[in-house]
């Protein structure tokens, strides 16, 4: 029997082609993003469990695991530089969400005269150098005596991370249906509870992503940290830097390890969730 052919200027032909491009595509450009990510990483993890590797070696002559027992050692000071760190960054996150949410529903829902000036003086400290932004808010800091400080360092990061939690959450308000917080108000709840119940499960997708990006721009914070803290608060990233400078390739490499981990993780944790939510939720249009 000779085959049938198929129609290939059918609609839904055309339409199943194109899907399996993009599909591929999608999947090539994953690979893509997912070896630049990971040839980085698989570097650091060779350099870290050798004490010498030099070119033209393919693999080192001496395998031993020093730089790691060292640094997961009960004593090590990483698991001081790490306390501080999670604490900084969940409470940045707590702080910034808390500011971002009424910021971000004044620009989503409403329309002023003021409002691209609003959003550029938010981008304001984004746009400038950080090194010129960081000085300037030493200066402030050492005024308040908020300098050396646990909290100071905490208030510092809000400079950073506060006008991507509020693009993030004015983009959530912007694609929000207020007819359900208003119906709710029309049958008597208040504006707390309205709030509650029915905005707050609304934009919790939102409030994820802002929550994560907060997380990551905090974590990875260094000038704000050494200048504000004065190398009193002691996190992650500065004791990285600190260590750098000792020239001990194996310990540097495992202690960046240790410092991206967390990051990586909630990155996975999250995207799986974040992937299957609508993307009006998390403030795309």
């Amino acid at each position: 029997m000779i085959p049938r052919a198929v129609k290939t200027d059918s609609p839904g032909f055309g339409h199943r082609h194109s899907e399996r491009r993009r599909r591929r595509s999608t999947a090539a450009l994953a690979g893509v993003v997912l070896t630049l990510l990971i040839l980085p990483l698989g570097v650091l993890a060779l350099f870290s469990v050798t004490r010498a590797y030099f070119y033209p070696q393919l693999a080192p002559d001496d395998w031993n695991l020093r730089a790691w027992r060292l640094l997961l050692h009960p004593g090590s000071e990483v698991w001081g530089a790490m306390a501080t760190t999670v604490f900084v960054g969940l409470a940045v996150v707590a702080v910034a969400l808390v500011l971002a949410v009424p910021a971000g529903r004044a620009l989503g829902r409403h329309s002023f005269r003021a409002k691209r000036l609003v959003e550029f003086l938010l981008l304001a400290p984004l746009l400038a150098p950080p090194l010129v932004v960081a000085m300037g808010l030493d200066f402030a800091f050492l005024r308040l005596q908020l300098t050396n400080r646990l909290w100071g360092v905490v208030l510092v990061h809000l400079v950073p991370t506060v006008p991507y939690a509020v693009l993030v959450m004015s983009g959530v308000f912007a694609n929000y249906d207020q007819a359900s917080e208003d119906q709710a108000r029309t049958l008597g709840a208040g504006r707390l509870d309205a709030f509650r119940y029915v905005t707050l499960p609304a934009i919790a997708p939102g409030l994820v992503v802002a929550g994560v990006l907060v997380l990551i721009v905090s974590w990875s914070q260094y000038i704000l940290t050494l200048l504000i803290g004065g190398g009193q608060v002691v996190t992650l990233p500065i004791l990285l830097f600190a260590t750098s400078s000792g020239g001990d390739t194996a310990l540097t490499s495992a202690l960046a390890l240790i410092t991206i981990a967390p990051v990586l993780a909630l990155l996975l944790l999250t995207s799986r969730h974040v992937s299957r939510m609508p993307a009006a939720q998390i403030g795309l249009p």
